[in-house]
């Protein structure tokens, strides 16, 4: 249980975008009790902030901890930068909802991307995950999506074709369990199968159920590349047609012949606002995004699961289909454009590897270990489909500083790492550095805010975007998420050293128990699953 607390003297950033106040902040029975100038202690602790800053606990608004939070529950490289709840089950990754049939199509689903999943790391529902959650213990705060994809196997499997309206109605049913049992929305992945082969008027069905529950629609689009426009447009559609209120994951314009795209998207989404739909969007604070091999082929190469996809390589007419795709593309200007056309194996990196004897291969370039081997890189890719079955985690460096700018400088925006959390590789440093960044040297060195604007950013619009209506703010009532930090608070990692820890935090509470204290983490799981 939390003592009582009194942090006297900060420069309180309330979360709101207001300038910061000088005062004291008193922390009884979890919530925040009381600010304002020379409070008296009366009984409580007494911390003395010296002047550093005080504010709302950072809300990573979206990022793929599900599994990591089980594993490693004091979450250490989030605790550090601030961060006191995150949102996970994003871009169609959940662990639940799982039917008899669906547990190991979901664990292999969810091993593509984070690496090897065990059989009791899935669960049949998010009541479940909530529940082995708080038995093990969570240091941090969760908000849980469902995945689209957990719903589709677990009713359909990997096949490629639309739903049947009965299929339709299972999916919807599945859905609306986990969203009254607090779930806080549904996110789609329409680039990952197999929700990437689900139909208009699947999507609007779930959607419309999202809506009857008050949750939120989060989409990781059909298209971040030559689609953009297309793939925005696909999903206010669903927005507008079933009046849910929606999220765009990390809002971005890919590849070079892309670049100039962002600003004409959130253009779009002001439209989009401004005849009645809720809409807004998160980003990260990098150039370079990161996913998992698979994501270097077409959505279609995919169907029938990996067994398929492998039989598909070792067939050389098919193994030559498929590298004829990834590299040179398609001629339908309908079809997905290819990574690999776009930026080129040169500017995709190998981050992690389940499979130990490919452990030398990461933080290069697929040029550079595919030089090492002898072979092309093409042949690389199908090696790490073959022995780490497609579990090989990518960074792709493929973005453009102008729109990374215009998307986390714009009112809509909040922040998300979008971190992919693999212990002992080589990650993405976002999972490490992207809050201290954005409250650090993006404000400070590069001025694309105000401070207090950044705070805004990772606090209350996250918060309010999913309905979390006692966190975000620093205010009498709200419960004690906080973080005290100063002037120097700084990310370390980089895509060289992708896993050094940040700088400048030196206090996190959650619920009024310190996680952090003195700049280092205490070992305390107050955290819980919120949802309603």
């Amino acid at each position: 249980m939390a003592s009582d607390l009194l942090i006297r003297g900060a420069r309180i950033i309330d979360g709101t975008g207001a300038p910061w106040f000088l005062g004291d902040v008193q922390i009884s029975d979890g919530r925040i009790a009381s600010i304002g100038p020379s409070l008296r202690a009366e009984g409580s602790n007494t911390l003395d902030a010296d002047g550093r800053y005080l504010a709302p606990g950072f809300i990573d608004a979206h990022c793929h901890d599900d599994l990591i939070c089980l594993r490693e529950p004091e979450r250490v490289e989030k605790a550090v930068q601030g961060v006191t709840t995150v949102v996970v089950g994003n871009c169609s990754f959940s662990l639940y909802p799982t039917a008899p049939q669906s547990a190991d199509l979901l664990r292999q689903h969810f091993s593509g991307l984070l690496g090897e999943t065990a059989t009791d790391e899935v669960f049949d529902s998010f009541a479940a995950y909530r529940d082995e959650l708080h038995r093990r213990g969570t240091a941090l705060n969760l908000v849980s999506l469902v995945g689209h994809a957990a719903l589709r196997l677990a009713v359909m499997g990997y096949e490629r074709r639309p739903a049947t309206a009965e299929e339709v109605a299972k999916m919807q049913a599945m859905l609306a369990h986990q969203l009254a049992d607090g779930a806080a929305g549904l996110s789609l992945g329409l680039v990952y199968p197999p929700s990437a082969y689900a139909d208009r008027a699947e999507l609007i069905a779930l959607a419309e159920t999202v809506k009857a529950h008050g949750k939120i629609l989060a989409a990781h689009i059909r298209s971040y590349e030559g689609g953009l426009i297309a793939s925005t447009d696909e999903f206010l559609d669903l927005l507008r047609t079933s009046n849910a209120a929606g999220l765009l994951s990390h809002l971005q314009s890919a590849g070079r012949p892309n670049w100039g795209n962002v600003p004409n998207v959130i253009e779009r989404l002001e439209s989009a606002r401004r005849d009645g739909i809720d809409v807004s969007f998160d980003m990260y604070p990098y150039p370079a995004g990161s996913s998992y091999v698979l994501q270097l082929l077409p959505p279609e190469a995919q169907e029938g699961g990996l067994d398929a996809l492998r039989a598909q390589l070792r067939d050389p007419q098919g193994r030559e289909a498929l590298r004829r795709a990834v590299e040179e593309g398609s001629a339908d200007p309908h079809a997905a454009q290819s990574k690999i056309v776009l930026i080129g194996w040169g500017n995709v990196r190998v981050s992690g590897t389940s499979n130990p004897n490919l452990k030398r291969f990461e933080g290069k370039s697929m040029v550079d270990a595919a030089a090492e081997e002898g072979i092309s890189p093409f042949d690389l890719m199908v090696r790490f489909i073959e022995e780490d079955a497609g579990q090989t985690a990518i960074v792709m460096f493929q973005l453009h500083e102008d729109d990374l700018h215009a998307a986390c400088t714009h009112r809509l925006h909040m922040v998300g790492s979008d971190g992919l959390p693999r212990p002992g590789t080589k990650p993405h440093p976002r999972a490490y550095g992207t809050f201290p960044r954005v409250a650090g040297r993006l404000q400070r060195e590069h001025a694309w805010f105000s401070l207090e604007d950044a705070v805004r950013r990772m606090t209350s619009v996250a918060a309010q975007r999913f309905s979390l209506s006692d966190r975000g703010l620093v205010r009498p009532g709200m419960v004690a998420d906080l973080v005290l930090f100063d002037e120097g608070i700084d990310d370390r990692a980089t895509f060289d050293s992708p896993t050094e820890l940040a700088a400048g935090v030196q206090h996190v509470w959650v619920a009024g128990e310190a996680i952090v204290a003195d700049g280092r983490v205490t070992g305390q799981r107050p955290g819980r699953m919120l949802g309603n």
